[in-house]
Order: C-alpha cells, then sequence, then structure tokens
C-alpha cells in the first residue's frame, strides 16, 4: 500500500497524488549586465508546513545572453490535491560557476501555489517577477502538466549535412549549429525539453550522445508532436534560425535510421539535413526498483571521540547524556538509522569510534563502540546508543580528528559486494575540523568506485568549511590528479535545523534526516547505471515479507552468498584501490560479507548511568 502524506483523519478521503512536471519560462527579464544580455537561472522552493520556511528544491541550467529563457530542465514534483503546496521561483542572473547564490545578481522572484498552476485556465500561469528595484523585471510563465508512469529512456546520436551556411561575413567561417527539441503541449503550443551542445565552425555536425526520459519529450504518447528547431550559435545571444522540421517518437525511433528535411518556416526553402544516427528505448530502472528487488542497505555509523567535544559530564559538552533529550550525536544516530533500518533486513549495524585514547593508552581512529573488533554489529539503533553511551564511560576523548580510517574501513566491505545486492552508507558525526584532509580526500577519491555513500553530520558550532569541499557539490573532488568517480558525500551541519525555530527535537531529526538522505537514491542510480547492474526481479514473497523486509526476512539471493567467518580486526592497511571499480586488491578481507551470517549483537538493555572519568586529558598533537 502506498504511503500517502499527511495525518489519518476517519471519515475523511485522501486523494493519491500525482506527478507533475513544472515548465519554466521567462520574458523580457531586466537586463542587469552591462556589454551583454543577462545569464538567467531559476531556483524552485517548497515550503515546509511546519516552518513555514522556503526549502531550495531544483535549480534550472543557465541559459546565456537571454531576456526571454525557455528553461530545458523541467521540475518533477508531487501534487496533492488537498494541499496548499507553496512554491517559490527566484530568478537570478549567473555572473560564476559558484553555487551560492550570493554570488549572482539577483532579477526576481515570485510566489504561488502548485494548484493555482494545476488549475489555471489555458494550462499556463503569468506572474510579474517582484524585487526591491523600480521599473518592470519581467514575467515568469510556469505550466504544469500530470506526468504518466512510463520509465522508459531515449537516447538519441544526431548528425546533419548540407546546413546553410549562415556567417556569410566570414570568407572561412561557417555555422556554429545546436539543436532544440520542443514537446508539443495541448494547447498547440511548444516547449523546449533539451538543446544540444553547440559545435563550432560546421555544415556537418555530429552531436554527442543524449537521452531523454519518454514522459519529458512526449508524455508517453509515441504519436504526440516533437519540433525539432537547428540553430547558429551566436555569442550576442540572438541565434539565428537555419530551419526546423515536426517529427515524433515514433518516426525517430524507428529502425530506418529516418532522415529529416529542414526548412525555413519564412523562406520555405530546405536548409540542410537531420537525419538519426540512431535511437534506442531503454527502460529506467527507479530505485525502488532495486529495493524490490532484494537490495539491502548496509548501515555504519562513525562517531566523533576528540576532546574537542568537551567533558562529556559538563552540560555543555556535545556528549552529554540528558536522560530527558538526546545530544546532538545520538539525534543524529537516531534520525538516520531510523530511516535506512527500513531496508536492512537483519538489522545489525557496525558502530565506530576515532579519535579516542583507549583503556590501554593507546589512540585509536577505528574501533568498535562494543569493544567486538571481530563482531562490531549493534542490534538496531537502540543498540547503536546503548554502544556509544557505553564508550564514553570506557574511552578517554582525544584526538586529533581522523576520517580515512573509517571510510577505509568500510570501503573494504563494499569492494566485495559490487553486484548491486548490497549498497553501504557511512554516517560520520564530528564537532571539528578534519586533521587527515589529503588521506580523507584520497579515502573518498577510491570509494566513489563502490557501493558506497559517506554523509558527514557536523554538530556543535565549530569551522565546517573543509567539509563543504569534501561534499563535492561546487569542485569535483580529487586527490593526486585523480578525480572521484561519482559524487558519494553529502555534509550537513546540524545547528541549520536546530536554529530552525522548532522546540521539538523530533521535528529537528526528521528536517536532518530528509536532507543529508536526499541524495542517497540518486547515489545508488548513478554506481549502478555506471557499472551496469540492472534491478533484480522483484523477490516472490507474502505481503509481510515484501514490505520492508522486514520480520527477520532475508532476500534468498541474499541468502545464497559465502558467509564471512569474521570480521577483521586491527589498523587499516594501505591497499592499492587501483584505476577502477574491477582491479581493487582488497588483501585478505572476505568478498561477501553478509551481516546476515554474524552472531546477533547482545542487547546492551537500558542506557548506562554515568560514572566519574574526570575531565578529558588535554590534546596532544
Amino acid at each position: 500500500m502506498a504511503h500517502l502524506g499527511g495525518g489519518f483523519q476517519a471519515g475523511t478521503a485522501v486523494i493519491p497524488c500525482s506527478k507533475v512536471e513544472i515548465s519554466i519560462s521567462c520574458r523580457k527579464l531586466r537586463d542587469l549586465d552591462v556589454f551583454s544580455k543577462s545569464d538567467p537561472m531559476c531556483v524552485v522552493y517548497t515550503q515546509d508546513i511546519k516552518s513555514q520556511r522556503y526549502i531550495e528544491y531544483e535549480r534550472t541550467e543557465t541559459i546565456q545572453d537571454n531576456l526571454n529563457p525557455e528553461f530545458a530542465k523541467k521540475v518533477v514534483i508531487d501534487y496533492f490535491f488537498e494541499e496548499a503546496q507553496r512554491l517559490k521561483f527566484e530568478v537570478y542572473d549567473v555572473d560564476s560557476q559558484s553555487r551560492n547564490l550570493q554570488q549572482h545578481d539577483f532579477i526576481g522572484w515570485v510566489e504561488v501555489t502548485l494548484g493555482e498552476i494545476v488549475g489555471a485556465v489555458g494550462g499556463c500561469v503569468v506572474k510579474k517577477l517582484r524585487s526591491n528595484l523600480q521599473g518592470e523585471n519581467g514575467d515568469i510563465l510556469l505550466r504544469a502538466e500530470e506526468l504518466g508512469s512510463s520509465k522508459e529512456m531515449a537516447i538519441f546520436h544526431l548528425k546533419a549535412s548540407k546546413l546553410d551556411q549562415k556567417n556569410w561575413w566570414g570568407l572561412f567561417g561557417k555555422s556554429d549549429p545546436f539543436l532544440t527539441f520542443y514537446r508539443a503541449n495541448e494547447d498547440n503550443s511548444y516547449t523546449v525539453v533539451h538543446r544540444t551542445e553547440v559545435i563550432k565552425n560546421t555544415l556537418s555536425p555530429d552531436w554527442k550522445t543524449f537521452s531523454l526520459p519518454i514522459r519529458t519529450i512526449c508524455n508517453g504518447d509515441y504519436e504526440r508532436s516533437i519540433k525539432v528547431e537547428c540553430h547558429d550559435w551566436e555569442a550576442s545571444g540572438s541565434h539565428q534560425l537555419i530551419g526546423s522540421f515536426i517529427t515524433n517518437m515514433r518516426e525517430m525511433s524507428s529502425s530506418n535510421q529516418p532522415t529529416f528535411e529542414l526548412m525555413h518556416p519564412k523562406t520555405k526553402k530546405k536548409a540542410g539535413q537531420v537525419y538519426v544516427a540512431s535511437c534506442h528505448i531503454e527502460e529506467q530502472s527507479s530505485f525502488i526498483d532495486y529495493i524490490r528487488g532484494g537490495m539491502q542497505m548496509n548501515f555504519t555509523v562513525a562517531v566523533d571521540f576528540t576532546a574537542s567535544n568537551g567533558n562529556p559530564h559538563s552540560p555543555t559538552s556535545l556528549h552529554y547524556y540528558n536522560p530527558y533529550q538526546l545530544n546532538q550525536y545520538a539525534a543524529a544516530i537516531s534520525a538516520v538509522g531510523e530511516v535506512i533500518q527500513n531496508y536492512d533486513s537483519d538489522k545489525l549495524f557496525p558502530a565506530l569510534g576515532f579519535g579516542a585514547r583507549m583503556p590501554d593508552g593507546s589512540v585509536s581512529h577505528e574501533f568498535a563502540l562494543n569493544f567486538q573488533p571481530q563482531n562490531p554489529f549493534c542490534s538496531g539503533i537502540d543498540g547503536v546508543l546503548a554502544a556509544y553511551y557505553h564508550s564514553l564511560n570506557s574511552v578517554q576523548l582525544y584526538g586529533p580528528t581522523n576520517f580515512a580510517p573509517v571510510i577505509n574501513h568500510v570501503a573494504r566491505f563494499a569492494a566485495g559486494s559490487r553486484d548491486g545486492s548490497e549498497y553501504f552508507v557511512l554516517l560520520i558525526i564530528t564537532d571539528g575540523i578534519i586533521t587527515d584532509l589529503p588521506q580523507t580526500k584520497e579515502a573518498i577519491v577510491h570509494a566513489s568506485t563502490l557501493p558506497l555513500s559517506i554523509i558527514i553530520v557536523g554538530v556543535g558550532d565549530a569551522d565546517f568549511t573543509e567539509m563543504d569541499i569534501l561534499d563535492g557539490d561546487d569542485v569535483r573532488l580529487s586527490s593526486r590528479g585523480r578525480y572521484a568517480e561519482r559524487d558519494i558525500v553529502q555534509f550537513v551541519p546540524f545547528r541549520n535545523f536546530l536554529q530552525s525555530g522548532s522546540a521539538s527535537m523530533h521535528v529537528s531529526q526528521a528536517h536532518l534526516a530528509k536532507e543529508v538522505l536526499a541524495e542517497i537514491p540518486e547515489q545508488i542510480l548513478s554506481y549502478m547505471k555506471r557499472y551496469g547492474i540492472k534491478p533484480r526481479p522483484p523477490l516472490q514473497g507474502n505481503v509481510n515479507q515484501m514490505q520492508g523486509n522486514v520480520g527477520g526476512y532475508i532476500p534468498p539471493h541474499v541468502q545464497q552468498q559465502p558467509h564471512a567467518t569474521s570480521y577483521p580486526s586491527g589498523p587499516p592497511q594501505h591497499h592499492n584501490m587501483g584505476p577502477g571499480p574491477q582491479h581493487h586488491n582488497m588483501g585478505s578481507f572476505p568478498q561477501h560479507h553478509n551481516m546476515g551470517s554474524l552472531p546477533q549483537q547482545h542487547n546492551m538493555g537500558p542506557l548506562p548511568q554515568q560514572h566519574n572519568m574526570g575531565p578529558p586529558p588535554p590534546y596532544q598533537p
């Protein structure tokens, strides 16, 4: 049964949500550039019902030198008839590659409800953009269309020949052609859905292969009209139309490699040919497809035990145990773990610590919170929390703050499960500035080839600038000349949610989990797609077994995997990760580690009473 948003109310009817696609365009934007036209981008926000704050939801692409942009990137959103679903659209003139919106010029904004867009007469809402500047900022046009359920993806490879020459002023210059694809709307207008790259100085371009969801290009209707325009690119933004043609997906995907004549709409003369070198349809797998096929998500927690957290017995410490409210470490463990545990059939979670001085006097950056290195598994999230509190009474907070050992620890197991049956998620919770940044960057670059995602939650008020570097949203992460194959790191400071104005830690945890887990499904899909891993057929079983993999049900293909006899212990050795995922030398570590085969973790029972540990020793680098 599908889960519906909102609370249950007896005697009322709940309308299941649909997915709608919002197309965005603008007209007569204010020109904020001195020597050229603005380079607009639109940022879309949704309003959180409880906090009334707007949260960034999506960004369009940037269109160069254009005051009348039609954005190709669509916004797909769940539509609930019974909810207001307030949206905000902000338009910016982009001045750099930075994702920081303060680095760009603000043009204007508008607020609207999704219901207003869906219910608009003619299917389109036109709003004036607002700002604090005097004069007109331009209009924004919003169109919503309900999406079909098609998962098909169209893969295109297009070429052209004998295009008209548009650069008449150059003795040797030729056109700089690109294609724009438009989908027909119900009112016979057209909406842009894709633009190819520009190929300079040629009349016979061969564009790169690209893919579009069938729902985007024709909403599942293979007879729906598609208009394709070929333009000659101009630096001024005033691109010259070479010609256009009308087709549909039925024609383009036919097996005879169709050729289309470009016609100029005004002169009615032929302007060249575009032919389909290839066009085939593939089924696009979803995150749910992999879950239904039995993929297990293995969750590992790594906790910062460095001295900068403060004396655990002081109320100002980030590790302080309050029997009436979770500290930020426990809250983060609970928030993320409660969501992920639904996708792990055995509910056994390794729990690690770093930056602590152990009872024997050594400093460890990779120790089991339950002090069983051969079996660091905790039974459920309650077991993880019990092991965490027990460790606070057993070690001394020390330092420094090193991430690489715990990342390499989980990576060793992820390297033994590359077939799509398992995906690993590592949650690192920390309060301070990382001290092994080069080693951590190298570990993340290596891990980007594996079925692994890393969530970093920052607690307290420290400077987390270096965490943004690891996140890799602005600049692709690299180490010693090698770039990360995938973006696998998500960093979030917990304080952003504690300052939301809500007095409830439960609400803060829900917001934290939503933020840090938002990228996980896409990261899983990026791994599967990169290595050509298709979802397994949906598992056969009764409803109780299939729903959330609860009740101890273990997928058959997981049960049949070889079991590891022990869990590796001791400090991690340096492993040559190799140039790609097929050539990792993982030493003697198990190749098929099945968490379900390990002994059950002893339930540690109620949280232990705090003992007098004394103040932590001073940090010694």
